[in-house]
């Protein structure tokens, strides 16, 4: 039973995967026709020809492989003296052929997020409803009450905002044998070294704390640190000073605590959140967040994501909330794509956390592994309907980057060709699309043979 609900999870998330290639290239499609474009080819898939027909002049087939498909127009990498060639249709015509395809990705992802927002249970807000115990945010500044508007200049319009924001914050380690206790709610912050008062072993390298490789951390306990080696242990294997994940932007009152597991690195996470408070509006300077690295040595660069300590306030999910989910949601991973991207180019984020076909296949299987061990096969479905969410918005914001071969770059020809009313030598073009295009294999190759290393190995190669 187990390997056919497997082989089903597979094939949805093939299908979708597919709907987001058919729907981009339907765009270029649509539009080319409705544009009096002749388009020779429709194919869905890549790879040898299964099955097909010729319906007027365009050939349509679904081909063996399903990692893409293509929109075949006469004109579109040639010269060609057919009139209705797309190299001879008018530059707005041209233009809007080739953003279309991007277009129908947003589309699809208005649809998908739009269906995941009507099996989601609760909507949240972005006021912060109530912490954790002895939160870090609430220890450096925020307070219940508090509505987020911005963090460190990223704009806050939805809960999802507020957690991507939080996840991309700047960060810096922190000593791994320092602890930053608050007593008192917050009211006195103690300091504890303790790194000539214990061994250096690691908890899960010491044989008598096997039983606290994995458990309740309890932050709200009143520890005195007095300088003896047993207080100073309990540090340790009481997980205090650990940030807990939140599985849910809502949750109800009675704070529960997930389990975690002991790190021996930590990253302090910090920025400047703008917020309304008491109607007025205040900035706060070094809210603090944490994150934990691996505890295994070969995995050191594959770091937790820091995530909210505290719950916000929900929403009343009605018509009018879940249109407004749709929208905000969309419209958030479009804005997360884009600030990754940046990020990217500023060094934030390192090549090792790039994935390609392998590595975004591995990310569906594991968010379908998750989603059948904490929920079944309804909540698998909705875990893999969510990342396709994001890879359609992504695709649609990727290829309209300025980048030859690219439709984005395509499209910067076609602004220099509007503004200078003469098109750039054919030969150029192709050229300079063709040193993009080998670019961009090149660069999916490597990608692929981190991705394929990392699966085999469970490291990242040395870059």
């Amino acid at each position: 039973m187990q390997i056919l609900i497997t082989i089903a999870l597979i094939i949805i998330g093939v299908l979708l995967f597919e709907f987001i290639i058919f729907a981009h290239e339907f765009g270029h499609f649509i539009t080319a026709k409705r544009s009096g474009v002749q388009v020779n080819e429709f194919a869905l898939g890549m790879g040898p020809k299964i099955f097909g027909f010729k319906k007027g002049e365009t050939q349509y087939s679904l081909r063996l492989f399903p990692v893409g498909g293509y929109c075949s127009m006469e004109g579109e990498d040639e010269e060609s003296d057919n009139p209705r060639a797309f190299v001879n249709a008018k530059i707005w015509k041209r233009m809007i052929i080739i953003v279309a395809g991007a277009f129908m990705n947003f589309v699809v992802g208005l649809l998908f997020v739009f269906i995941l927002t009507l099996f989601t249970p609760q909507f949240g807000t972005t006021t912060i409803d109530q912490f954790a115990p002895n939160a870090a945010s609430a220890c450096s500044g925020l307070q219940e009450g508090d509505k987020i508007l911005s963090i460190d200049g990223y704009n806050i319009f939805n809960a999802k905002d507020l957690q991507f924001a939080i996840q991309t914050l700047n960060y810096k380690n922190v000593d791994p044998k320092s602890l930053e206790i608050y007593r008192e709610d917050c009211a006195q912050k103690l300091t504890v070294t303790y790194s000539s008062l214990v061994n250096d072993n690691k908890l899960s390298d010491e044989k008598s704390t096997e039983l606290y490789k994995n458990v309740l951390a309890p932050v709200s306990q009143k520890i005195n640190a007095s300088g003896t080696k047993d207080e100073a242990y309990s540090l340790m294997k009481s997980g205090i000073d650990q940030l807990y994940k939140v599985s849910a932007v809502s949750k109800p009152k009675d704070f529960k605590y997930p389990e975690i597991e002991v790190k021996d690195e930590r990253i302090r996470y910090t920025g400047d959140v703008r917020v309304v408070r008491g109607g007025a509006e205040t900035e706060l300077k070094d809210v603090h967040f944490y994150t934990y690295y691996k505890d295994d040595n070969a995995k050191k660069e594959q770091k937790y994501s820091v995530m909210m300590d505290f719950y916000v306030t929900p929403k009343e999910k009605n018509f009018g909330t879940i249109m407004e989910e749709t929208f905000t949601g969309t419209l958030t991973m479009a804005r997360s794509v884009w600030k990754s991207l940046v990020m990217l180019v500023q060094g934030r984020f390192s090549f090792n956390e790039l994935s390609g076909p392998v590595g975004i296949t591995k990310a569906v299987e594991t968010v379908a592994a998750d989603g059948l061990e904490n929920g079944g096969f309804g909540i698998a479905v909705f875990n893999i309907l969510s990342i396709m969410a994001l890879i359609t918005v992504n695709l649609g914001i990727v290829n309209m980057l300025p980048f030859p071969a690219l439709d984005g770059g395509r499209f910067v020809f076609l602004l220099i060709e509007a503004i200078f009313r003469k098109p750039i030598p054919r030969k150029v073009e192709y050229i300079v699309n063709g040193a993009g295009l080998a670019i961009l294999l090149l660069f999916i190759a490597v990608v692929s043979v981190k991705d394929v290393f990392q699966l085999i190995t469970g490291t990242f190669p040395t870059m």
